[in-house]
């Protein structure tokens, strides 16, 4: 056989060029944080399933990423570890990126996994049997998840509409869980700001009357007047310029697990989630699935008006923040998502 110096040259060339174009997109993809913490207030709430889909389904690790993930009883608890700095990121609700810049500790978020807040607020049949209108909450006591969560955010949002102030009433951080079952039903607690499975369950019984619901969009725009981002996930700025690869690959597992949400069934949501989610009741965490199926982003974009929404609901019960300048555009991108999307269209 003839040897072709010309053939060979070709292959050559070609053989470089796939090798090169490979090597450049795993450099370019190279991360530079690859252990990643991430804190989160109530991890077994539908406000964070797309978290939970990514890690158990393997979207973080197929992105290169060991995520090591703590709960905490609320979303302030978790920004708590942010700004200690336990943690690098937070699955959290968007306005802590405003309240964040207003004691300049500027925040972003990165990724939306909720386009309706997806929470009830409610009063206890039990302490409240002759509940007529929200001014009859005046002393008294309201279970949210911790106190300066997004629980606490929308319960004081709805009670300054009514013309009472936060300090009106006295907020009790009673988690996400059993222990919100329990504050309801043993009296500890006269209302309660939290969201699904823990308020389906409360709804079964008949033991909670709603005053304001949060887990569809129509509902949403009828308490915000608005689309009102939610859970998403942030990390501080510095964090975003010193890991941008790192950022660009927890967004790229988040968007898979959105995506996938979107096409799941019932079935499939309860082989993904851990069984100590469904709270020993199956069925209604189906059908509790199925009434906030539409409060999770399809997409991870947060919405161009919905940081002026979050802005104006905060703004509405804190005075110190309605004196303070807020930047917008500071608490979020979509750059991010943009790219994710890109990939997995």
């Amino acid at each position: 056989m003839r040897f072709n110096l010309k053939q060979f040259a070709i292959a050559l060339a070609l053989f470089l060029a796939g090798y090169l174009t490979f090597h450049s997109d795993l450099f370019a993809q190279t991360l530079e944080k690859p252990k990643v913490s991430i804190a989160v207030g109530g991890k077994n709430l539908f406000y964070y399933l797309p978290l939970t889909v990514a890690e158990q389904l393997g979207y973080f690790k197929d992105e290169g990423l060991q995520v090591e993930i703590s709960d905490f009883a609320g979303g302030a608890k978790a920004l708590q570890a942010l700004v200690g700095g336990s943690a690098d990121v937070v699955s959290g609700a968007f306005e802590h990126t405003i309240l964040m810049q207003a004691k300049n500790q500027p925040i972003v978020a990165f990724v939306l996994q909720g386009r309706a807040p997806q929470i009830v607020f409610a009063v206890n049949n039990k302490t409240m049997p002759n509940y007529k209108s929200v001014a009859d909450l005046k002393g008294k006591k309201i279970g949210v998840t911790a106190p300066g969560s997004s629980t606490s955010i929308m319960a004081s949002y709805v009670l300054a509409k009514a013309g009472l102030k936060p300090t009106d009433v006295s907020f009790i951080g009673v988690g996400a869980s059993a222990g919100a079952l329990s504050a309801i039903r043993s009296g500890q607690i006269d209302a309660i700001a939290n969201l699904d499975p823990v308020i389906a369950m409360l709804e079964q019984k008949n033991e909670i009357k709603t005053i304001a619901d949060t887990r569809t969009l129509k509902d949403t725009n009828a308490v915000f007047g608005g689309p009102m981002p939610a859970a998403t996930l942030y990390a501080s700025e510095a964090f975003i310029k010193k890991y941008p690869n790192t950022t660009q690959a927890l967004t790229n597992a988040m968007v898979r697990a959105l995506r996938w949400i979107q096409k799941a069934g019932p079935s499939d949501i309860i082989k993904a989630v851990p069984e100590s989610y469904l709270l020993g009741d199956r069925a209604l965490y189906i059908a509790a699935f199925l009434k906030v199926r539409e409060a999770i982003s399809p997409d991870g974009m947060i919405p161009e008006a919905g940081p002026a929404i979050a802005l104006k609901t905060l703004q509405a019960f804190d005075p110190e923040l309605a004196a303070k300048k807020i930047d917008l555009s500071r608490t979020y991108t979509n750059e991010f998502v943009k790219k994710a999307d890109a990939k997995y269209k």
